[in-house]
């Protein structure tokens, strides 16, 4: 007999009939079904489903559930609406997100290390002017986060020659890499970066980490690349140092409130540039391998993956 797993989330039906045909194509004996589909008898002996961005009172009606699977990295929404501690979550570790999320770490950096906003805005002018440029080993990148992403990017810059230094919140290693942690680590590589990134995930340690006085530390005439979460950057402490010069240019990815508004500041702003959070977008073909191997595993052997720490938020 067929066991059905239960597929929820704020999603398009398009892409959740996608979700669900790569999934089911890497499983036997399961099917992953739209969890209304399921009776109320079934939704009681429901004990996995996978989610994306779940609405928290659909999941309350799962009163046997004890695991889900989330399709994202990123888990801070369902942490903050799902409260029950008694069910664990499962983030998607595809080592493919840190692929692509090291490739746009390197596009970006090479966006600013390259002047093309410069460039851009001459063009407007008609201007021909040609800017100094420094050599990857002169150009300090400091990123802030060294988890799976973190360490994915420190490496893909360093292949390409750049000075790479990164902190986190507690002591981490990389080969060349000259790493910081707490917060002196912190203020010394704000200071010390050209190209500052940002890949934390948001905690209630890392929301606002940005505040204006850390922002006052980052080396002046820096550039910011915020690829973690958008609350991670105060940002009127960001459009004011933009506007003093006291920082070059900031690509933003990620947003307090998505999609931007479109009367956001930061749409306007001639020392912005505005991505529709796609820096590392979830690859469905991969993602649906390791979702499909976590549930077989739960399945056939009754082992729920490492869930995430509630506290650390990640």
């Amino acid at each position: 007999m067929t066991r059905k797993i239960p597929i929820t989330g704020r999603m398009n039906d398009d892409a959740m009939d996608e979700w669900i045909g790569h999934i089911n194509g890497n499983l036997t004996d399961v099917k992953i079904v739209p969890l209304d589909e399921l009776s109320s008898e079934e939704k009681a002996q429901v004990d996995c489903a996978v989610v994306l961005n779940p609405d928290p009172a659909v999941l309350e009606s799962l009163p046997n559930l004890k695991w889900i699977q989330s399709l994202w990295a990123g888990v801070e929404r369902v942490l903050s609406e799902y409260s029950n501690e008694d069910v664990k979550i499962v983030r998607l570790i595809d080592p493919q997100l840190s692929k692509t999320m090291s490739e746009g770490v390197l596009a970006w950096s090479f966006y600013l290390h390259r002047a093309m906003p410069t460039y851009l805005a001459q063009q407007a002018t008609r201007s021909w002017d040609q800017p100094h440029l420094p050599t990857p080993q002169e150009r300090t990148i400091g990123l802030l986060g060294l988890g799976q992403l973190g360490k994915a990017a420190a490496l893909r810059l360093k292949e390409n020659e750049f000075n790479v230094i990164g902190w986190s919140r507690s002591k981490a290693e990389i080969d060349g890499v000259e790493t910081f942690h707490g917060a002196d680590g912190l203020s010394d590589v704000l200071k010390r970066s050209d190209i500052l990134v940002i890949l934390l995930p948001l905690s209630s340690a890392t929301r606002g980490l940005l505040d204006p006085e850390n922002i006052a530390k980052i080396k002046p005439g820096a550039s910011i690349i915020n690829f973690g979460r958008g609350p991670i950057i105060d940002d009127d402490a960001l459009i004011a140092a933009l506007d003093s010069k006291h920082l070059e240019h900031a690509v933003l990815d990620v947003f307090s409130i998505e999609p931007l508004p479109k009367e956001h500041p930061y749409w306007a702003h001639p020392s912005v540039t505005v991505l529709p959070h796609c820096s590392a977008p979830t690859n469905k073909k991969t993602g649906a391998k390791i979702a499909a191997k976590n549930i077989a595993e739960f399945v056939t052997k009754g082992i729920i993956p490492t869930g995430v720490d509630r506290k650390l938020g990640y």
